[in-house]
């Protein structure tokens, strides 16, 4: 695992409120201040992916100040990215500029400018046994030096709200929270490639804010690509017309080009192959599961775009050793005796 996790729940209670500002200080040079000091609730998990720092949090309302002071004090040049998940966000920058963004919202900033931000419970939010709710988010820390992109073009960004609910700011609002879901799985060896790819999608959704795609290195691009291929793969599996051919004029690009884009990305897998592994993945986890006991084998196989039977028992016993059928017994015979 490479996260460290901080509760306030874990500290005494005279003391939740202090020790989360020590961490907010140190990560991104911010005077945190809270009108609910007395029952402050956060909690900060922080993935060290290299260079690059993602960090998953909630905490009581409160309010952030980076004077010039602490610009000075903290000598680093580093983008701060802000997702929000649920609240409010207002962020104000000393060069005047200012947004508020609701959850689905991104705003960034920039460690060697002053700015301001508020971030607030969400109107329509309850209150939880009484307490005020919280604001929840996923930020990342990434050093100026790793984008490929020049900084009076990404300095464009601060101050405006961004969306990640489409295109490339959905793919990376989707890879920073899968992030944290998976953490209890990941390496430490794992760090140096998730940091890249990190760099990589927040250079795309930068680029493509700014309509300046075509400057991005190839990496970068490609990078991003393929993570749409999968995710338009993963999305229609059940359509048995899925072909690379299908998947290529998709994403307007010519299928040799898909070929030599995805196969370099996922160690020379080709594209039918993993429309097939994902496929057969699928119907393992429907085959296993005790709610669908009665969706007959067949039905399986069709639910994930292999409606001919026969192609589909072939396909299982080559990836998996055993028939559909077999599987099944094995897989359900082992559940009833753990339950």
């Amino acid at each position: 695992m490479i996260d460290t996790v901080f509760r306030t729940e874990d500290a005494p209670a005279g003391e939740r409120f202090e020790r989360w500002r020590e961490l907010i200080d140190r990560s991104r040079a911010n005077e945190a201040t809270s009108i609910h000091v007395d029952d402050f609730r956060a909690e900060l998990r922080v993935l060290e992916l290299g260079p690059v720092t993602v960090w998953r949090s909630s905490f009581s309302p409160a309010h952030f100040r980076r004077d010039a002071r602490r610009v000075r004090q903290s000598g680093t040049e580093v983008y701060h990215l802000s997702l929000l998940t649920e609240g409010e966000l207002t962020q104000s920058h000393e060069r005047g500029g200012s947004a508020s963004i609701g959850a689905g919202g991104l705003l960034v900033d920039a460690s060697w400018q002053a700015c301001e931000a508020l971030a607030s419970a969400s109107p329509s939010g309850p209150a939880v046994d009484g307490e005020p709710g919280v604001v929840a988010g996923v930020g990342v820390d990434l050093p100026k030096a790793l984008l490929p992109l020049p900084q009076h073009r990404v300095d464009r960004l601060l101050g405006r709200e961004l969306s990640v609910r489409d295109g490339a700011g959905a793919l990376l609002a989707d890879f920073l929270c899968g992030l944290h879901r998976h953490a209890d799985t990941l390496r430490t060896t794992d760090a140096p490639r998730l940091g890249t790819v990190t760099v990589d999608l927040v250079s795309a959704f930068f680029a493509h804010a700014l309509e300046t795609e075509a400057a991005l290195p190839p990496e970068s691009r490609h990078e991003v690509l393929v993570r749409r291929i999968r995710t338009f793969i993963r999305q229609n599996l059940h359509d048995p017309e899925l072909t690379p051919g299908v998947v290529a004029s998709a994403h307007h690009i010519s299928v040799s080009h898909l070929h030599r884009v995805f196969t370099q990305r996922s160690r020379g897998e080709t594209v039918a192959a993993w429309i097939r592994s994902q496929r057969l993945e699928r119907a393992r986890d429907d085959l296993a599961n005790p709610s669908l006991r009665a969706l007959p084998i067949h039905a399986v196989g069709s639910r994930w775009g292999l409606p001919r039977a026969s192609d589909f028992t072939r396909a299982f016993r080559s990836a998996y050793g055993l028939s559909p059928s077999e599987y099944r017994r094995q897989a359900l015979g082992e559940h009833t005796r753990t339950s």
